[in-house]
């Protein structure tokens, strides 16, 4: 690859041609025309050459619809071809990449479309009627995919008919930098609504790059069975560009067809939340097992059955700590050996653990872990319209993540609890503050608790204690019926406990840390006991 020669002279920062989109996507497409580089549902395939002249045209076709180099451009759709082409077209332009969790509906979907200040959105037509009674804020033209709508208080055009050839590009009035801002991924808050986390290419080439997931090369095929609104899915894809590697991409995760689909592709490499791998494991064993071309497997969290993983299915197992706004701080070994254990610090990253007061603690002292990086933009440069939580998060120069660990005296981290109050279910980050807005919009609830309690299968479930509004009763099958169309199914409580009212400190602030200790108890409402099951749609209602 030949790089210009940048006018700084620090060596951390590679060249744009190394980890900017649009300059990835044109060298792969002389460099390796005729390798495949993403394969979809049903076995069709593209190159990278057809990558490169897919996302010119639709390239073309957002800067007819207006979009401009450093607009922030909506993607609101489920892993299929048009939601890459999207993220890769937008970026193209030099334009920000902002994606929305499929399941956003409500107030929490007015918020990032209104905080987002985007005018252009591309929209699955399934989506389109979730925005009819929102204030839509700045947003002035829809682009739809799948499918025709019927109504639409937006212009509407048809993603098909995006097309365009390289001559039809406006001009870059300069190059796209490692730093200029790729993508702004909104993730759950804990004291109010969602932030956008602001990344450079720089901070997502670093998230996946060579220093920190140096086991994954130009010759692995990862599944991208994560979804594009998420850094998992977002990260992958651009992991295997910056390689001249190749992914698959199905458009959602299956416990069944799962091997079949990593089989056929000849898939390499692969990413599971820690419930994904129980599930596989629950499957009987059978002769097909090491039937595949699967070497290399991330778990996250790393599970108890890590370790059967590896021996049953002949996979090497890796598991790592990361979020959002970092860039992967801590990564294992393969198969390793410590039980619980997230990584050990890589290259490249200061980790610390340290009290309230950003004072270090010691070995297997539990303390909030905080994180800075040798190679600048490597991670998060801020919130977006949200100049409070960027400096809470970024205090006395150290970005602080909000989770709690441990450190043994061989390095090993652990993760121990949240220390922000957030609650991770199906491996979605879940805002208590909206969970407990919407819980609140029923009118017999006159104040509500989210909190996390410990699942079956692992991460969270959502407990939601409430108290009734005087004179009213609470009926929890109601209040699930009342909630099914204000929020993303993953955010619905399982279980529901009513009190007449909710501890609180002197100040009046609620007592979660007394709720938590108590969990589940006999007087609680389980959703699923009572027959009430919420589960996703085909794209994630």
């Amino acid at each position: 690859m030949t790089a210009h020669k940048p006018a700084h002279a620090d060596p951390r920062v590679p060249a744009r041609e190394t980890c900017v989109v649009r300059y990835l996507i044109d060298h792969w497409a002389e460099e390796r025309a005729t390798q495949v580089f993403a394969i979809f549902d049903g076995g069709r395939q593209w190159t990278f050459r057809e990558l490169r002249d897919r996302t010119i045209a639709v390239a073309a076709g957002l800067a007819r619809a207006g979009v401009k180099r450093g607009d922030h451009v909506l993607a609101w759709q489920p892993n299929t071809p048009e939601m890459l082409l999207t993220f890769f077209a937008i970026n193209y332009l030099g334009a920000v990449y902002v994606p929305i969790n499929t399941a956003y509906r409500g107030r929490v979907l007015e918020h990032v479309v209104e905080n987002s200040d985007a005018r252009v959105a591309v929209v699955h037509a399934d989506l389109v009627p979730r925005l009819a009674s929102l204030n839509l804020a700045r947003l002035e033209k829809l682009v739809v995919v799948g499918g025709d709508v019927a109504e639409s208080q937006l212009p509407v055009t048809p993603f098909g008919t995006l097309s365009g050839t390289a001559a039809d590009l406006p001009e870059l009035s300069r190059p796209i930098e490692p730093w200029d801002t790729q993508s702004i991924i909104y993730t759950s808050g804990t004291t109010g609504p969602s932030k956008g986390v602001l990344s450079s290419y720089l901070h997502m080439y670093t998230n996946p790059g060579p220093e920190a997931w140096w086991f994954v090369t130009a010759e692995d095929r990862f599944l991208v069975n994560m979804p594009m609104f998420h850094i998992g899915g977002l990260g992958l894809s651009f992991a295997m560009l910056v390689r001249g590697g190749s992914i698959v991409m199905p458009e959602r995760f299956s416990t069944d067809e799962f091997w079949p689909v990593v089989r056929d592709t000849r898939t390499t490499t692969v990413f599971l939340l820690g419930v994904m791998a129980t599930f596989l494991l629950k499957i009987p064993p059978g002769p097909a097992d090491r039937d595949h071309f699967v070497r290399k497997v991330f778990i996250v969290p790393l599970s108890d059955g890590a370790t059967e993983f590896h021996e049953r299915f002949g996979v090497d197992v890796y598991t790592i700590f990361n979020m959002t706004e970092i860039s992967s701080p801590i990564v294992s070994i393969p198969n390793p050996a410590v039980r619980g254990t997230c990584g050990k610090v890589r290259p490249g990253v200061d980790v610390r653990l340290v009290d309230e007061n950003d004072c270090e603690v010691g070995v297997g002292v539990t303390g909030e872990m905080i994180i800075r990086t040798d190679r600048p933009w490597a991670m998060n440069h801020g919130y977006y319209k949200n100049p409070e939580a960027t400096a809470r998060a970024w205090r006395n120069g150290w970005f602080h993540t909000g989770d709690a660990f441990r450190k043994d005296a061989d390095g090993n981290f652990f993760f121990v609890d949240r220390i922000k109050d957030a609650i991770r279910r199906r491996g979605e980050n879940i805002s208590s503050f909206e969970v407990e807005a919407e819980i609140i919009a029923f009118p017999a609830v006159r104040e509500a608790a989210a909190i996390a309690v410990p699942s079956e299968v692992g991460e969270d479930e959502v407990l939601a204690v409430v108290a009734p509004t005087a004179g009213q009763a609470i009926d929890p099958a109601a209040l699930i019926e009342f909630l099914r169309d204000r929020m993303a199914y993953f955010m619905i409580p399982r279980y529901i406990r009513v009190l007449p009212e909710l501890p609180k400190t002197p100040s009046s602030k609620v007592m979660k840390a007394e709720l938590r200790a108590q969990g589940i108890t006999p007087d609680t409402w389980d959703r699923e006991q009572a027959g009430i099951r919420i589960s996703r749609d085909r794209i994630g209602s």
